[in-house]
């Protein structure tokens, strides 16, 4: 009688070493063990996939969400402040949770839907905030007690090369928060002049060499992150790393702006957001560069002139040292808050 022949021994893949191509293979947090996070979380570092909340403390203070209130939270994401305002919420409370992005929508609402929100608690609507109005009367909801806007892209959608929002791995110069409509960066560089995407540089990234830039970029092809960061850098060859690094950041910002038409979608958020919250309606916006912090701070000081809201801050409101140290990404959150009258 013979033995049985045992199964061919196969190993677990393997950290593909310093320097991995893929994606999937450059991060070890994908494998998801509970050290290997804390590693990367304890050096200042946001696990590859996830999204750490900013000024959460600081939010929860200024909101001060009670029970049976209705929050909308305009901007999802992975869900972390909208977790912590449904557990302030209940019981009987109600959160709306907006977002255009059709990737991480639905990862996100499976994600709270397993801590026990049911759709009696928590509601999602595939949208960008211009539409609050209409996602509020979807659901039949005649205001909002809270509402909170963070205007930052979530790391999930900064970290996934596909999506083409960074230079951490080489992907398609896409950008759209919606991958399925409106036109990626690559097609907009590839129809803009000049002198168009000098102005476009300097409004919506205060980009220091904007002339420069936009001569060497403009009515040019590129197809992926790495080939337009290749160029930014070529054409300032006297800049310093650091410098130049700023420089491509400035610019993925100015593109990516536009791709989603962020002002405009800012814009009708700011002025259709008295007849969205309720009396005493508490509203906190977390913006992360000048052009939308500027919006904000202007149309809070107009409706407070204005008598429509009775209260907003003096001050802007950033992230403590700790949280700067522990997560950068919070560096250069502002966070302004308004009461409606």
């Amino acid at each position: 009688m013979s033995e049985e022949t045992p199964p061919p021994h196969r190993r677990r893949p393997r950290y593909r070493g310093k320097n991995p191509r893929r994606f999937e293979d450059k991060y070890k947090e994908h494998a998801g063990d509970a050290e290997t996070l804390a590693k990367v979380t304890a050096s200042g570092k946001t696990p590859a996939g996830t999204h750490r909340s900013i000024m959460v403390a600081e939010i929860l203070k200024v909101l001060a969400p009670k029970p049976g209130e209705i929050a909308v939270d305009c901007t999802l994401g992975y869900g972390g402040h909208a977790r912590e305002l449904l557990a302030c919420l209940q019981p009987g409370g109600k959160l709306l949770g907006l977002d255009a992005d059709p990737i991480e929508l639905p990862k996100t609402e499976a994600r709270l839907r397993a801590l026990g929100y049911g759709p009696e608690t928590f509601l999602t609507h595939r949208t960008n905030f211009a539409a609050l109005p209409q996602a509020l009367a979807a659901h039949g909801l005649a205001g909002a007690d809270v509402l909170l806007a963070d205007l930052g892209l979530s790391s999930m959608q900064i970290d996934d090369p596909t999506r083409g929002f960074s230079v951490k791995a080489d992907g398609p110069l896409d950008m759209r928060l919606n991958p399925h409509r409106g036109e990626p960066a690559s097609e907009l560089l590839r129809r803009l002049n000049a002198e168009k995407l000098a102005v476009l540089l300097t409004e919506n990234a205060d980009e220091p060499h904007a002339a420069t830039l936009s001569h060497a970029l403009a009515a040019r092809t590129y197809s992926t992150t790495m080939e337009l960061a290749a160029a930014i850098r070529a054409a300032l060859p006297r800049l310093k790393k650091e410098e130049a690094d700023l420089c491509v950041r400035r610019v993925f910002q100015a593109l990516r702006i536009v791709v989603n038409d962020e002002f405009a979608v800012l814009d009708a958020l700011l002025r259709n957001l008295p007849a969205c919250l309720r009396p005493g309606g508490r509203v906190a916006i977390l913006t992360f560069h000048s052009g939308e912090d500027r919006r904000v701070k202007k149309t809070f000081e107009a409706g407070q002139r204005d008598g429509l809201y009775r209260a907003i801050n003096d001050e802007v409101i950033r992230a403590s040292a700790a949280e700067r140290r522990d997560n950068p990404r919070s560096i250069p959150a502002k966070l302004r808050w308004a009461i409606r009258a």
